[in-house]
C-alpha cells in the first residue's frame, strides 16, 4: 500500500476522478502522489457548470447573451462551492454549520405545514434507517466471505464428491461412516490424492497432496493480487490506516468506492484461502465503511455534507469488528478507542445500533453451523486462583516485547519494499511470499491449517470427549479422577501432548518470522488473526507448562491450598486466550476494547482481570519501546496528513516559530476586499498552490476580513463568467457587502462575498505551538491565521504542523504528504 510503482495505470483515475465518483472517498495507497503541484487544482472540465447553466438557463461566455443581474454566490449557490477536492482536509467547522444551518431550517418548515413536518420526521429517522441498511448489508457480506473462505481453505486439501461447494465439514454431516477420533474423514469427502492415486495412504498420496496445496494456494494468491492490481488497487492491506486518515478529516477519492468494496470482498476471501498469514477481521473494518459510504448516497444530508458522513463512517468501524469477532460492545469501543476522530454521544448509540443489527444478521445466515459468530468461540468452567497473576503477566510481558518487535520489523520491511526494486514487482513478492509459506506450512498441521481454526484448537479446553493432539494427556486410572463439568483433571502429558508441543514450538516462530514480510503486500491483509495466534501458541505452551508443574508440585506452596490432586486447576486454553489478548494489545495498543471483545468471545466474566492485566502489562512494556501502534506506524510511513490526538507535544515552540512566510519566503499572497481585478485574481491563482487566501482591507493595512478557498474561487469566476454578463477581466472583485460604486462605462463587478469565511480562526504570533495544536485536533482545522494587533502576519496549516513535529522528533519534514 505504499508502493510506488504498482499502480501506475491508475494514477490518472485518482488525480482526475470521473464524474460518477465525485461522491466517493479514497485511497491513495499504492500510488506516489506529489501534493505540491496538483492537490489543489480542481477537475474544472467535471461538466457541473454546463448543466448548470443549462437548468438555469444562463448563457456560456461574455457575448452580451447571458443573464444581466449580478451574480452573488450568497443569494445563488454555485454547483462546487463548499466541496473539497481530492488529498486535501475538510473544514469541520464550516461542515458542522452547513449541518446546522441545515436542521433549523427544517425545524423552521416543520412548524409551517404538515407535510414539512412529515419530511422533518424523514429526516431525523434518516439516521437510524441508513444504520439499519448498514448493518444489514455488512453482515450479509461478512457472512458470505466466511462461508466461501471456509470452503476455499478445505478445497486445498480435497474435494466433496456430493457436492463440490460443500467445505469438509459440511460434507461430513450427514455421513453415518465417520468416527469420533476421526470427525472430519468420511467416504464423501476424499483428498486429491484419493482422486488421482485412489488411495490416501503412503509417499506419493503424501507428495500429491503437498503439491496441490501449493498450487491452490499460488492459484489463490495470484488471482488475488491480480485482481486488486487490475481494479482496484486500494483494495489492497488492512486499510484502518487509511480509515483513520479518512475520519480525521482527510479526502481520499474512490477509497470506498463500489469497485473497492466489490475487489476487497473477492480478494479477501482468496487471500484467506491462500494460507497466507493474516486475517479476514481488518478489512471487514474496511467493508464495512465502505457499504457506509455507499448506502450514504441514499439520503442527500450524508451525500452533501462531509461531516456527517464520517459520523456514519465511525458507526461503520464499529460495526466490521462486530461482525469480525461477534462482539457488538466490543466492536463500538474498538472505533471509539482506535480509529473514530470524532465521535458524539448520538454516535455511540447509532453504532450500537448498527452494530447490534449487523451481528444479528451474521448470527441468522450461521456462517459456521455453529449457533456462533466466529470459529473460535469458547466457554470455559474452572476458576483461575490468585497465584495464576504472575503467568499471566508474563504473557502481557511477552505480548508487549513482540508487538514492540514487530511494528520496528514490519515497518523496515515495508519501507525497503518502497525504496528498493523489490517494491516494482507486487505479484512476485505475493507469489514468492505464498510459496514459501505454503512449502513450510504444509508438514506441520497446526500451520497448515487457517489462522482462526489454529486460534479454536488452542483456545479449546480439553474434556473427555476431545481427539485432539493437544488433548494427548496420559489418561487416568478411573473415571472418578474427573474435573467440573465434562473437563478432565489435571493430568501428567503424554507423548501425543509431547509431539504437539514440538509442533506449536515451531510454529510459533514460524508466524512470527512469516507475518513480518505479509503484512502490507498487495493483498487484503488483516493482523487481528496472525497476532491472535502468536499468542495464543504462546499462552498454550505456558499454560501446559504450569499445567504441568502444578501436577508434579502440588504440594508446594504455590498451589498447596487450591490445587489438590484429582482437581481441575489450571485451564490452558485460558493462557491461549490471555496469550492472545497481549499479543493483538502490543500490536494495536488497545486496552479497554480488546479486553471487551475478549470477553464476548469467551462469554465470561470471570476472566476479565487476567485479560485486564495481561492487556495492560502489553501496552506499558510496547510503549516503553515506542508509542506508535501499527497502524499509526503505516500512516507516519505512507505521510499521512494524520494529527495523531494521543501524541503529545511538549515543545515551547512559538506560532511565529511555525507559521508561513518564514523570513527568507516571498510576502505572504493576500486578497483585498476590493480594488483586484478578475485578471489580477486568475493570475495570483495561477501563479501559487495555496488551498486558499486570506481577504485583507488593502495591501498597506493587512487588516483581515475573512479567508476564500482556492476552490471555491476558481468555481465561482469560472461560473461568473458565464452566468454574468459583462465579466471580463478588467471586472473588479469586490468581497464587501455593498458593492462600490463604479464609472458608468465600467464593467460590473464581481461580488464574492458569500464564499468568503468571515470567521477564521486566528491565533496571535505568541500563542504557545502546543495550545495551537490543541485547537487543529479539537476542532479539525484546515488552517489558522496568525495576526498580531489585528495586523495579518502569517498562516499556519496542518501540513506545517505536521512538518513542525516531524522536524522535533528528528525525521524528515518532507515526508509528510508526499509518500
Amino acid at each position: 500500500m505504499d508502493n510506488s510503482g504498482y499502480c501506475s495505470g491508475s494514477l490518472d483515475n485518482l488525480n482526475h476522478p470521473s464524474d460518477e465518483d465525485d461522491d466517493e472517498l479514497v485511497d491513495i495507497a499504492g500510488a506516489t502522489l506529489d501534493f505540491s503541484t496538483t492537490d489543489d487544482d480542481p477537475p474544472l472540465s467535471s461538466g457541473i457548470y454546463d448543466e448548470y447553466d443549462s437548468s438555469t438557463g444562463g448563457a456560456a461566455g461574455v457575448n452580451g447573451n447571458g443573464p444581466s443581474r449580478l451574480v452573488d454566490p450568497l443569494e445563488d449557490p454555485v454547483p462546487g462551492v463548499g466541496t473539497y477536492e481530492d488529498f486535501n482536509t475538510i473544514d469541520w467547522v464550516r461542515e458542522k454549520s452547513k449541518d446546522r444551518d441545515r436542521h433549523r431550517e427544517i425545524t423552521n418548515k416543520s412548524k409551517q405545514s404538515t407535510l414539512a413536518l412529515l419530511l422533518s420526521i424523514s429526516d431525523a429517522f434518516s439516521g437510524w434507517l441508513l444504520m439499519l441498511l448498514i448493518g444489514l448489508m455488512s453482515g450479509a457480506l461478512a457472512g458470505g466471505i466466511d462461508i466461501a473462505a471456509h470452503w476455499l481453505t478445505d478445497m486445498k486439501g480435497g474435494v466433496c464428491l456430493i457436492g463440490f461447494w460443500f467445505n469438509n465439514e459440511h460434507c461430513c454431516w450427514t455421513s453415518t461412516e465417520t468416527t469420533f477420533q476421526d470427525r472430519d474423514v468420511c467416504p464423501q469427502w476424499q483428498s486429491w490424492a484419493e482422486l488421482i492415486t485412489g488411495t490416501s495412504q503412503g509417499p506419493f498420496a503424501y507428495i500429491i497432496n503437498y503439491l496441490l496445496y501449493i498450487c491452490w494456494a499460488l492459484l489463490f494468491a495470484f488471482l488475488a493480487v491480480i485482481l486488486v492490481r487490475a481494479f482496484a488497487p486500494y483494495a489492497c492491506g488492512s486499510g484502518i490506516p487509511e480509515i483513520k486518515t479518512i475520519l480525521s478529516g482527510f479526502i481520499i477519492r474512490g477509497y470506498l468506492g463500489k469497485w473497492t468494496l466489490i475487489i476487497k470482498t473477492i480478494t479477501l476471501v482468496l487471500a484467506v484461502s491462500s494460507g497466507l498469514s493474516l486475517g479476514k477481521e481488518g478489512p471487514l473494518v474496511h467493508v464495512a465503511c465502505c457499504c457506509a459510504n455507499i448506502l450514504c448516497h441514499l439520503f442527500t444530508k450524508y451525500r452533501k455534507n462531509e461531516a456527517k458522513r464520517r459520523e456514519v463512517l465511525s458507526a461503520a468501524a464499529a460495526v466490521g469488528v462486530s461482525v469480525a469477532f461477534g462482539a457488538p460492545i466490543g466492536g463500538v469501543l474498538f472505533s471509539l478507542e482506535e480509529v473514530s476522530y470524532y465521535f458524539p454521544l448520538k454516535t455511540l448509540w447509532r453504532s450500537f445500533f448498527a452494530a447490534l443489527v449487523a451481528a444479528f444478521t451474521l448470527r441468522s445466515i450461521n456462517p459456521f453451523g455453529n449457533s456462533r459468530l466466529v470459529l473460535f468461540y469458547v466457554e470455559f468452567h474452572a476458576p483461575w486462583h490468585l497465584v495464576e497473576l504472575a503467568p499471566f503477566i508474563l504473557l502481557g510481558i511477552f505480548g508487549g516485547l513482540w508487538g514492540a518487535l514487530f511494528i520496528k520489523a514490519n515497518i523496515a520491511w515495508c519501507r525497503r519494499r518502497k525504496t528498493t526494486r523489490l517494491g516494482h514487482y507486487p505479484v512476485a513478492e505475493v507469489l514468492v511470499v505464498t510459496a514459501l509459506t505454503a512449502v513450510i506450512a504444509y508438514p506441520n498441521s497446526y500451520t497448515r491449517m487457517s489462522g482462526a481454526e489454529l486460534i479454536s484448537e488452542l483456545f479449546n479446553d480439553c474434556s473427555v470427549l476431545d481427539s485432539s493432539q493437544l488433548c494427548g494427556y496420559k489418561q487416568p486410572a478411573n473415571i472418578s479422577e474427573t474435573g467440573v463439568g465434562n473437563s478432565l483433571a489435571d493430568r501428567p502429558a503424554g507423548k501425543g501432548l509431547y509431539t504437539a508441543l514440538w509442533q506449536l514450538a515451531l510454529a510459533l516462530i514460524f508466524k512470527m518470522m512469516i507475518t513480518v514480510i505479509t503484512f502490507g503486500m498487495k493483498v487484503p491483509s488483516g493482523l487481528f488473526i496472525p497476532s491472535m495466534a502468536v499468542g495464543a501458541i504462546a499462552g498454550r505452551l505456558l499454560g501446559v507448562a504450569v499445567e504441568q508443574l502444578a501436577y508434579y508440585n502440588h504440594d508446594s506452596f504455590l498451589f498447596k491450598g487450591w490445587c489438590s490432586p484429582g482437581a481441575d486447576c489450571i485451564t490452558p486454553g485460558l493462557y491461549a486466550m490471555v496469550g492472545a489478548a497481549a499479543c493483538l494489545g502490543g500490536v494495536t495498543r488497545m486496552t479497554i476494547s480488546l479486553v471487551v471483545i475478549m470477553f464476548e468471545l469467551t462469554g465470561g466474566l470471570e476472566y476479565i482481570v487476567p485479560l485486564m492485566a495481561a492487556t495492560m502489562t502489553s501496552k506499558w512494556v510496547a510503549d516503553a519501546f515506542g508509542r506508535e501502534g501499527i497502524y499509526e506506524a503505516h500512516i507516519r510511513l505512507n505521510g499521512y496528513p494524520f494529527l495523531e490526538p494521543k501524541e503529545e507535544f511538549d515543545h515551547s515552540s512559538l506560532a511565529v516559530d511555525v507559521m508561513r512566510p518564514r523570513r527568507s519566503d516571498p510576502a505572504l499572497a493576500v486578497l483585498t476586499q476590493e480594488g483586484m481585478t478578475v485578471e489580477e485574481v486568475e493570475s495570483l491563482v495561477e501563479n501559487t498552490h495555496f488551498s486558499g487566501f486570506p481577504v485583507v482591507v488593502s495591501q498597506e493595512s493587512q487588516r483581515l476580513v475573512g479567508f476564500v478557498l482556492r476552490r471555491d474561487l476558481i468555481i465561482s469566476i469560472d461560473n461568473a463568467r458565464k452566468r454574468q454578463e459583462g465579466v471580463v477581466s478588467t471586472s473588479v472583485v469586490v468581497f464587501t457587502e455593498h458593492a462600490p460604486p463604479q464609472a458608468a462605462e465600467a464593467p460590473p463587478p464581481l461580488r464574492l462575498r458569500g464564499i468568503m469565511d468571515l470567521s477564521p480562526f486566528t491565533v496571535t504570533d505568541h500563542t504557545p505551538m502546543d495550545i495551537t495544536v490543541d485547537i487543529f485536533r479539537k476542532l479539525g482545522l484546515r488552517q489558522c491565521l496568525v495576526t498580531h494587533n489585528g495586523r495579518l502576519l502569517g498562516i499556519i496549516t496542518k501540513k506545517d504542523i505536521l512538518k513542525h513535529m516531524a522536524q522535533i522528533a528528528h525525521r524528515d519534514p518532507d515526508s509528510i504528504l508526499f509518500n
